[in-house]
Parts: structure tokens; sequence; C-alpha cells
């Protein structure tokens, strides 16, 4: 699994890449924080590149809506993960959450910690956060569609 910081050389993969009305229950696409990231320097669009196919998005968040989840001033906020719905079930998911923190390690040294919010009612995404090393926190926050839970993984640093 290859995770690549998007450029502009990736937008025709971006207007193929597909979520289902369910995933959109949850996520965004990609095309706002894609846009977001053009003038905000801490916002990172992250591609799951897989034998050449998008397969996965999500952003990396230095900054802007870190201390709505904690205090930690060197954490990163992983939002808007997504899998193309042509590619779910494939262990892609699972593939793009093992490799992040090395990826994270390498382009953001000073990070220790990534966090996330998940929906409460996404179990399916809460329990592939678990599988691949993220625990749950105490805190639950509200977000636009429902309590979210807020989760976190500590990076040796």
């Amino acid at each position: 699994m290859l995770l690549q910081r998007y450029t502009a050389d990736f937008s025709a993969m971006i207007q193929h890449y597909q979520l289902n009305d369910e995933q959109l229950l949850y996520t965004g696409t990609p095309e706002m924080p894609i846009q977001i990231s053009q003038t905000n320097p801490f916002i990172h669009p992250i591609l799951g590149i897989e034998n050449k196919q998008l397969t996965n998005f999500f952003v990396l968040d230095e900054k802007k809506d870190v201390a709505l989840y904690t205090t930690n001033e060197q954490a990163i906020l992983l939002r808007t993960f997504s899998t193309d719905k042509r590619y779910q079930g494939h262990g892609y998911a699972k593939a793009v959450l093992k490799a992040l923190p090395d990826y994270i390690r390498s382009n953001f040294p000073d990070t220790n910690e990534i966090i996330l919010a998940v929906n409460q009612k996404n179990i399916a995404a809460q329990t592939l956060y678990e599988k691949t090393g993220f625990e749950r926190l105490e805190k639950i926050i509200q977000g636009e569609f429902g309590p979210l839970f807020v989760m976190n993984m500590k990076l040796e640093v």
C-alpha cells in the first residue's frame, strides 16, 4: 500500500473515486478537503494507492480542529477516512491504517499521537480502527450526524 500526498496530478483519480450513500452518512467526499488544503497548509489530503488504483482517501489535519479532540499539541487528526466503494472488503483500509504510523513518522516527525473521531453508529469503522491499533478514549463529542467516539494511537517518536 502506497500512501501519497495529494497533488493535482491525481485529480483524475479523485474524479473517479466513488462512495455509496451509507458511507456518506459518516464521511465526506475528497473534493472539499482538497479545496481547503489549497489555502490551509496544515490540511493534508492523502491517497491510499494499490496497484495504481485509488482505494482510499483521508486527511491529516495538523492544526485546524485538533484541539477539539485533544490537548496534545503534537497530535495529528485523521479525518474524512474512506474506501472507494468498489474496493471495500478487500483489506485496503486496514492496509492503509497499518501503514499510517510509519508514514506519519516520516512526514510529520514531531507527531506523537494520531487522533480521530468516529460516529457511535459506525460499528464497522470502530472495529477497523481497534483492529489496527487505535484505542477508544473516554471522550465523546457531538458531531454533525450524532455522537462521536474519540480514538487515538500513540506513536513512538
